[in-house]
C-alpha cells in the first residue's frame, strides 16, 4: 500500500511535496553554510593570532636558578620548536658625539642577542639603515642621540667605566611591547610604553660588558593547535603551566602566543553569538515556511485519511504513510539544501567547505542534514498523528464557517512576548550590552546567552502581533478592505473582501511569513551594512587616514614635509599631526596635538567618538579658544573634572630640555581618534602646544586620497621618503584591525545571508501564496461555471495579491527595523567603535521589495492563466 500511495501522491500533489522540500532546503542550506563558514572562520581566527606572534614564550630565568638547566628543560618539551637566548642589562646613559654637539640620554636597556637570533625570530628587528649584524640602535635611541651608522656611542655602566662601541645599523623593533614585557608581572602592572633608549649587543660583547643581568629564552612553538581559538589557548596555557612545574620556580613563563589567542578567543566568542543572533531567525523561519507549506493540503490530506479509513486503512497504516512522506520530503530537502550550500560555498568563498575542513564541513552537514529530517517530521509527521487523534466529523462541521480566535490571541501572547522583550533589552543594558566576557588569564569565557532573549520575544510577539493585525483588517475591517479594493475590483469589491474574510486564515499565514521574512532580509541586511560602516571606522581610527606617514628619526621627514607630500600623484590632502607625551599628576597619557579647523578634512570624525558636544562643536572650541582640551573619560573621574577646569600638563620644553607646567582649559570628553591608542589620552591644539613647548615637530602626516588608490599612493610616498619612513595604508590595516569576522571575508558572509534573506522572501510571499491558491482551484472553477469572467477572477487573486504585498512588506518593514536597532545595540560589543547610527542598505532592501512583489506577481499571472481554462477540465483534474 505506501508503495501505490507514494506513487500517487507523486504524480497527483508533487507541487505540495516539492514546496515541502524547498522549505526544508532552505534551512538545511542556511544552517551548513553559516556553521561551516563559523568553523572557517574561528580557524582563521587561530591562524591569524597565532602568524601575529613572532615569539610565542619569553622564558623568564629566575635569579638565582641555572640557566642552563632551564634551557634543558624548555628544549625537552615537546611543543618546543625553536629556541634562543637574549640578555637584559641595564645602563644608567647613553651619550655620543656628532656634528660637534654631545647628546646625552636617560637610563636605557642594553640586549645581549646570540648571532642567529634574527634568523630564528625575524619578526623582531627590522633594519632600517645599516647593516643587520653587530652594533644596534633602536630607532627612538638613534633620533635622541642623533646617531647613524659609522657613530661612536658610550654605554654608562654603574660603578665601571662606560663602553665605547660603533654602531653598525639602526633597526626598529615592530614587538617591543612584548620583547620589554615584565614576565609574570600582574595585570594592569605593565610598562605604559616600551623604553626610549636601546641599544642591541652581540652576544660576546654583551658577556664582556654587563654580565650578570637577566637572562630569557625566546621559545617558538609548534603551531599545530586546534582550530578553536579557546581550545588553542587552554592548550598552549596548559603548556606552559606545566613547564613552570617542570623548571620548580627556576622559570616562569611570559605567554605571548596566549595572549593573542586570548582575544582571538573572544572574537570567535562573538563569531558564534553572530551565527545565533543572524542564522538561527533564518532557519526558524525556514521551519515555519515549510510547516506552512505542508500545511497548505490540511483539507485534502484530510480527504484523503477520510477515504483510506473507509477503505479499512487502521490508524497505524496513516502514521505510516505520514511517516513517508516526512522520510521523502526531509531527504530530499537535505539533499538539495547541502547542494545548495556547497554551491554558495563555491560562489562565495571559493571552496565548497566555505574554507574549513572537510570533517568541520562533514559535521555541519550532517547536522544540517538532521535538522532537515526533524523540520520534516514536525511540519508532515506531527500534524498528521494529531488529526488522526483529535478530528472527528462532529469537530469538522463545528468549524464550518467558523473561524475561531487563536489560544494566544485571547491570552494575549503578542503583547506578552514585546513587553518581556523590552523588559530583557533593558536588563541587558545594565552590562554594557557585554554579551561575551573574556577575562584576561582566564581559559573560560562566559556568554550571556540571557540577552538572547530580547530579540527572540522581539521576533516572536511582532509575528503574533502581524499575526493579530493582519487578521483584523481582513475580518472586522472588511468594508475598509472593500472600499479599498474598489478601483482593482470594482463592483465586486464587497464579494471580494467577503471572501478573503471568510477564507482569510492562509492569506493571514501568507502574510506572516511574508512579514517576518522581509524582517529577517532588513533586520540581518541592516546590521550587516552597519558592521561594514564600523570595520571601515575602525580602520580609519587605527591607520588615521587613507595613507599615514610617520616621522622618521633624523629629520627625513621634517615638519615641512607635507608640501612634499602634497605634490604625490593621487594625493588630495595633508594633514599633520603631533604626538607628545605629558604627565597629569603622575600618569603619562599620550598627547596629540591637532589643526581643528582642517582635521575634519582629511579623517573622520564621529559624533560618537566625542562627549559634551558634537565632532565639529568640540573643534569649534580647540580652534576658538587655544588652550582647550579634550580628555578621556576616565581621566575625568579620576581628577574629578569639570568643564571648564584648568588642567596642568608638564610638557617637555623643548628649549630648556626640562619639564614645564602647562595650563590647558577642559572642554570635553574624548573616547576615540585617530591614530590614537585604546586608553587614556589628550587632544588639544596643535599651534597651542608648539607655542608652549618651543617645538612644532610633527608625530605623523594623515595623508587624504579620497579613499582610491590607496596602495598605490603609499608606495610611490615610500619610494620618495625612503626606507626609513614608516608608511601606512588604511587597505593593509582594515585586514587587521577590529573583529576577526573581518579577516575571514565577511563581505563573503553578508552575499551568503543576504541572498538566503531574499530566497526567504520570494518563497515566502510566492510559494506559500501559490500553494494556498491551488488548494482553492476548485472555488474558482465553480465561480468560473456559475458565470464569472476572465476579469472577474482576475480582479479576485489580484485583490488578495495587493492586500498580502502591502500588509507583509510593512509589516515585516517595521519589525524589521525595530528588530535592527535592538540588535546593533544589543550586539555592540561587535563593533569598534560602537555606531552612533544605523547603517541602512537602501538598494538591497529595494531589492527585496521588489524580488517579493515580483514573486507575488508571477503567482498571480500564472493562476489567472490556469483558472482561466474551462470549468469542466479543472474539475475533472481535482
Amino acid at each position: 500500500m505506501i508503495r501505490v500511495w507514494l506513487l500517487g501522491a507523486l504524480r497527483r500533489r508533487p507541487a505540495r511535496l516539492v514546496g515541502t522540500a524547498v522549505g526544508i532546503a532552505i534551512a538545511v542550506a542556511l544552517l551548513a553554510s553559516l556553521g561551516s563558514f563559523l568553523a572557517h572562520a574561528k580557524a582563521t581566527m587561530t591562524a591569524r593570532a597565532v602568524r601575529g606572534v613572532t615569539v610565542d614564550w619569553q622564558v623568564q630565568v629566575q635569579t638565582p636558578a641555572d640557566a642552563g638547566r632551564v634551557l634543558s628543560d624548555v628544549r625537552a618539551m615537546p611543543e618546543v620548536r625553536t629556541v634562543s637566548t637574549v640578555d637584559f642589562g641595564a645602563t644608567p646613559g647613553l651619550s655620543a658625539t656628532t656634528g660637534g654637539s654631545t647628546q646625552t640620554t636617560g637610563a636605557g636597556v642594553v640586549l645581549g642577542l646570540p648571532a642567529d637570533y634574527r634568523t630564528t625570530f625575524p619578526g623582531e628587528l627590522r633594519t632600517l639603515i645599516g647593516a643587520d649584524s653587530g652594533v644596534l640602535l633602536a630607532q627612538q635611541t638613534a633620533a635622541n642621540l642623533h646617531a647613524a651608522p659609522g657613530d661612536t656611542v658610550q654605554i654608562a655602566r654603574t660603578g665601571a667605566s662606560a663602553v665605547r662601541v660603533k654602531v653598525a645599523g639602526i633597526v626598529d623593533l615592530p614587538q617591543a611591547d612584548s620583547l620589554f614585557q615584565r614576565v609574570g608581572a600582574p595585570v594592569g602592572s605593565q610598562p605604559s610604553a616600551p623604553p626610549d633608549n636601546v641599544v642591541l649587543l652581540p652576544n660576546s660583547l654583551w658577556q664582556q660588558g654587563f654580565a650578570g643581568g637577566a637572562r630569557q629564552i625566546h621559545v617558538g612553538l609548534d603551531h599545530r593547535l586546534p582550530s578553536d581559538p579557546a581550545s588553542a589557548y587552554t592548550r598552549v596555557v596548559a603548556a606552559a603551566h606545566n613547564l613552570e612545574a617542570r623548571a620548580s620556580g627556576a622559570a616562569q613563563v611570559g605567554n605571548n602566543l596566549a595572549a593573542a589567542l586570548d582575544a582571538a578567543r573572544q572574537d570567535a566568542a562573538y563569531a558564534q553569538v553572530l551565527f545565533v543572533f543572524l542564522g538561527l531567525p533564518g532557519a526558524l523561519l525556514a521551519g515555519l515556511l515549510t510547516a506552512t507549506l505542508a500545511a497548505s493540503g490540511a483539507a485534502r490530506r484530510r480527504a484523503e485519511q477520510a477515504l483510506l479509513r473507509a477503505r479499512g486503512a487502521t490508524a497505524a497504516q496513516l502514521v505510516r504513510l505520514a511517516a513517508v512522506e516526512a522520510t521523502l520530503t526531509g531527504v530530499l530537502g537535505a539533499a538539495l539544501g547541502l547542494g545548495a550550500a556547497a554551491i554558495v560555498g563555491q560562489l562565495s568563498f571559493g571552496s565548497a567547505a566555505f574554507g574549513t575542513s572537510a570533517s568541520s564541513a562533514a559535521v555541519w552537514s550532517g547536522a544540517s542534514a538532521v535538522v532537515g529530517l526533524l523540520i520534516a517530521a514536525a511540519a508532515v509527521l506531527m500534524p498528521a498523528r494529531r488529526a488522526l487523534r483529535r478530528e472527528t466529523v462532529a469537530a469538522g462541521r463545528a468549524t464550518l464557517g467558523t473561524l475561531p480566535y487563536p489560544a494566544w490571541a485571547r491570552y494575549g501572547l503578542d503583547a506578552a512576548a514585546l513587553i518581556g522583550a523590552d523588559l530583557v533589552f533593558t536588563s541587558t543594558s545594565h552590562n554594557g550590552y557585554q554579551l561575551v566576557l573574556a577575562p584576561e588569564g582566564v581559559p573560560t569565557i562566559s556568554v550571556s546567552y540571557w540577552a538572547f532573549a530580547g530579540p527572540a520575544l522581539l521576533w516572536l510577539g511582532g509575528g503574533l502581533l502581524a499575526w493579530r493585525l493582519a487578521d483584523g483588517v481582513l475580518g472586522r475591517g472588511r468594508p475598509v478592505v472593500a472600499r479599498a479594493l474598489r478601483p482593482l475590483a470594482r463592483r465586486l469589491s464587497g464579494v471580494v473582501a467577503g471572501g478573503m474574510s471568510r477564507q482569510r486564515r492562509p492569506l493571514v499565514r501568507a502574510t506572516v511569513l511574508l512579514a517576518l521574512a522581509v524582517c529577517f532580509a532588513v533586520s540581518t541586511a541592516t546590521f550587516n551594512a552597519t558592521y561594514r560602516h564600523q570595520a571601515e571606522a575602525d580602520a580609519q581610527l587605527t591607520n588615521g587616514a587613507d595613507v599615514t606617514v610617520t616621522e622618521a628619526p633624523g629629520g627625513q621627514v621634517g615638519p615641512d614635509a607635507a608640501r612634499t607630500l602634497s605634490t604625490v600623484a593621487g594625493v588630495r590632502a595633508v594633514e599633520p599631526i603631533q604626538h607628545r607625551f605629558a604627565y597629569v599628576g603622575t600618569d603619562l597619557q599620550d598627547l596629540y596635538g591637532v589643526r581643528p579647523e582642517t582635521i575634519r578634512h582629511v579623517t573622520a570624525l564621529q559624533d560618537a567618538y566625542f562627549r559634551g558636544g558634537s565632532a565639529a562643536a568640540l573643534m569649534g572650541q580647540l580652534n576658538a579658544h587655544p588652550d582647550s582640551i579634550l580628555v578621556s573619560a576616565e581621566t575625568v573621574k579620576d581628577f574629578q573634572l569639570h568643564p571648564g577646569d584648568t588642567l596642568n600638563l608638564r610638557l617637555v620644553d623643548n628649549r630648556t630640555h626640562h619639564q614645564r607646567a602647562v595650563p590647558f582649559h577642559y572642554v570635553g570628553i574624548v573616547a576615540e581618534f585617530p591614530t590614537a591608542p585604546k586608553d587614556s589620552f589628550f587632544v588639544a591644539n596643535a599651534d597651542y602646544i608648539a607655542r608652549m613647548s618651543g617645538s612644532s615637530a610633527v608625530g605623523a602626516f594623515l595623508v587624504d586620497t579620497g579613499g582610491r588608490h590607496t596602495g598605490g599612493v603609499a608606495q610611490r610616498i615610500q619610494s620618495l621618503l625612503g626606507p626609513s619612513a614608516q608608511v601606512t595604508d588604511i587597505g593593509t590595516v582594515r585586514h587587521s584591525v577590529g573583529s576577526s569576522l573581518t579577516s575571514v571575508d565577511l563581505a563573503g558572509l553578508t552575499r551568503v545571508e543576504l541572498g538566503f534573506a531574499l530566497v526567504l522572501a520570494a518563497t515566502a510571499g510566492g510559494l506559500v501564496f501559490a500553494l494556498g491558491l491551488a488548494e482553492r482551484r476548485r472555488s474558482f472553477a465553480i465561480l468560473a461555471a456559475l458565470g464569472a469572467r476572465r476579469r472577474h477572477l482576475r480582479g479576485l487573486i489580484a485583490s488578495e495579491t495587493l492586500v498580502l504585498a502591502v500588509c507583509g512588506l510593512l509589516a515585516g518593514a517595521a519589525l524589521g527595523w525595530a528588530l535592527s536597532g535592538m540588535l546593533v545595540k544589543v550586539l555592540t560589543g561587535v563593533f569598534d567603535p560602537p555606531p552612533s547610527t544605523i547603517a541602512v542598505p537602501w538598494t538591497y532592501l529595494v531589492s527585496v521589495v521588489i524580488i517579493a512583489v515580483g514573486a507575488l506577481t508571477a503567482v498571480t499571472a500564472l493562476t489567472v492563466r490556469t483558472v482561466a481554462r474551462p470549468a469542466p477540465s479543472i474539475l475533472r483534474e481535482l
